[in-house]
């Protein structure tokens, strides 16, 4: 069991305030590989970096046994950087900074050997890249992809061609409404998934999340959390641990997704009680699963 994760691998400059971080280990690859690692092994991560890309970020993804065959270094550039500052409001940030650096001419390259993985997951890039991937690939088995408003605006296209070929959609309320044209949440994902994934998760931040298909609506809840430090991250740990998930079971039953929507939710729990990717560091499987079931508890209630 593997899973391949595309997508970017940074440095990043967090301020909340409850904290800040400088040069933090980041990027979707990062947060997606770590999340997933936790229940598949190994992860392949296939990205870029810079020569300044410091030896702890390697050093973590190796402790989770990371396969950073697909991950190039060049040497003479710098790693993308991404600076952002939080409001008391976590839903609330500004971008102070973004230097693409090496990751602005990033052109994924699947080893030969990967090109086999049934389950892959496309981080939040360029959907001309994600395509790409997919056509690298040996005919997957579960591909799951990010988007974001920026590629919806400005490659909407492109990313309907990408979306012809992926199984599940995962994207946030905002996005959603802006791909379908529908306020309704549920309408959207009607609306999206004519557009080519079975399955749309439709992220709400501390309001849990929603997973759609043909005849699912489930209503996850979020985990109640007193201390929030980062929410850097948080989607992509999401990602992480629903796509981990599914790759452990190769279960793709209506039951299992409801599964796989709850162990992202977890993983995204874990992320955001520390700055950067520390929340991912040191967890154990014991752990991760007492957290599921005090997320099927929330909503757990007994018939009179």
């Amino acid at each position: 069991m593997s899973v391949l994760v595309v997508g970017s691998v940074a440095l990043d400059t967090i301020e909340t305030p409850f904290g800040s971080v400088k040069d933090a280990v980041g990027g979707s690859a990062t947060y997606i590989s770590a999340a997933a690692s936790y229940f598949v092994s190994p992860i392949r991560l296939v990205g870029v970096v810079g020569g300044d890309f410091p030896r702890k970020g390697m050093a973590f993804l190796e402790e989770r046994n990371i396969d950073l065959e697909g991950l190039e270094i060049i040497a003479d550039g710098k790693t993308f950087r991404w600076s952002g500052r939080y409001h008391y409001d976590l839903n609330m940030r500004d971008t102070l900074s973004t230097d693409l650096n090496v990751f602005e001419h990033f052109d994924p390259k699947i080893p030969e050997r990967h090109r086999k993985i049934r389950t892959v997951c496309l981080g939040n890039i360029d959907p001309v890249l994600q395509r790409k991937v997919l056509q690298q690939m040996d005919n997957p088995r579960i591909v799951v992809c990010d988007t974001m408003n920026y590629w919806i605006n400005g490659k909407r296209d492109e990313l309907l061609k990408t979306l012809k070929m992926i199984n599940v959609l995962i994207l946030n309320d905002s996005e959603a409404r802006l791909l379908s044209g529908e306020p309704n949440l549920i309408k959207s994902a009607k609306v999206i998934r004519t557009m080519g994934p079975s399955v749309v998760i439709i992220k709400k931040g501390e309001h849990g999340a929603l997973l759609l298909t043909d005849s699912v609506a489930f209503s996850a809840p979020a985990y109640p959390m007193e201390n929030i430090f980062d929410p850097t991250g948080a989607g992509d740990s999401f990602a992480g641990g629903f796509i981990g998930w599914l790759a452990r079971t190769e279960d793709m039953s209506e039951e299992n997704l409801k599964r796989a929507v709850i162990y992202g939710s977890a993983l995204a729990s874990f992320c955001v009680e520390k700055f950067g990717v520390e929340g991912l560091a040191d967890l154990t499987y014991l752990r991760i699963q007492d957290r599921f079931r005090e997320f099927r508890e929330l909503s757990r209630f007994d018939e009179d």
